[in-house]
């Protein structure tokens, strides 16, 4: 039997409330950097922590570009998330289409070195993606695929550890289920979308938001296969917004930020509920 005490309630909400406030206080400031003007944010004050009067400007130079009052030219940052977007998404659905597919193959598929070639994927967990980049860089090269969005999604798809997951999962389902389909006259293709897609829905909304995640946050691969402006994901646009000019103006880069923490927050906050259950699911 658990014994409830209100003040061990008070603690654990204190704990909790001073975490989110550790995690929250960085954004807070970024928010806050970026609602003020860049000499606002240069002078040797403390910075203010209530928001500033220059929201809307900030913002719509963030968004559509254009030059500062100080002659600072920035990109325009919603091309740039449309980039990240079209990367994330690609990503994410890429990942979870090939991990299907091969997890269901490795599992109801009877063929030569069937294991062998479980392992053979298994194994490239251990290859830090470092290790792998020049030669991948060298095939895309090659292949013409530098700056294009083929360039910057195809290396990224393939996740070994998606397919080990769904293979785990697809263990777990009753042999009579699979009877039960081939007695009906089910082919495989059948059971597949029928039966097992259905069934991995909570997996599949738990490892589409972190592999959104994941697509959106990618540096270093842009990095090395972008070279026009027109294909740089907000994540690389940030980082040429402060090393580009002598002086930054961190407000701009600031809100930049801020729009740039939207679209995987907005995935975290619709699909929470169904990543939660991916997760925990004990009907599995």
């Amino acid at each position: 039997m658990v014994e409830r005490h209100p003040w061990l309630d008070g603690i654990s909400h204190a704990i909790l409330v001073l975490g989110v406030a550790i995690v929250a206080f960085p954004v807070y400031l970024t928010l806050v950097a970026s609602t003020q003007s860049a000499q606002q944010i240069a002078s040797s004050a403390p910075l203010s922590l209530l928001p500033g009067s220059h929201l809307i400007d900030n913002y719509r130079l963030a968004l559509l570009g254009g030059e500062t009052s100080v002659g600072s030219r920035f990109p325009a940052g919603l091309p740039m998330m449309g980039v990240s977007l079209v990367m994330a998404l690609t990503i994410a659905l890429g990942k979870i289409v090939i991990s299907l597919l091969s997890a269901f193959a490795i599992v109801y598929f009877r063929f030569p070195l069937r294991q062998m070639v479980f392992w053979l994927i298994f194994v490239t967990l251990m290859l830090p993606v470092e290790v792998r980049i020049t030669p991948t860089y060298e095939v895309i090269a090659r292949l013409g695929l530098l700056n294009t969005y083929a360039g910057l999604t195809i290396p990224l798809i393939a996740s070994a550890t998606a397919t080990f997951l769904f293979r785990q999962f697809f263990l777990t389902v009753p042999d009579e289920l699979v009877e039960a389909a081939r007695v009906d006259g089910a082919g495989p293709m059948r059971f597949f979308w029928d039966v097992l897609l259905p069934m991995s829905r909570t997996s599949i909304a738990a490892l589409f938001v972190i592999q959104f995640i994941y697509g959106w946050n990618q540096y270093l691969w842009p990095l090395l296969v972008t070279t026009d402006e027109s294909m740089y994901p907000i994540v690389l646009g940030i980082k040429r917004l402060i090393s580009g000019e002598s002086y930054t103006e961190w407000n701009i880069v600031m809100a930049t930020a801020m729009l740039a923490m939207l679209p995987p927050a907005l995935v975290v906050l619709v699909m929470q509920k169904w990543f939660v259950k991916g997760l925990v699911d004990s009907e599995k």
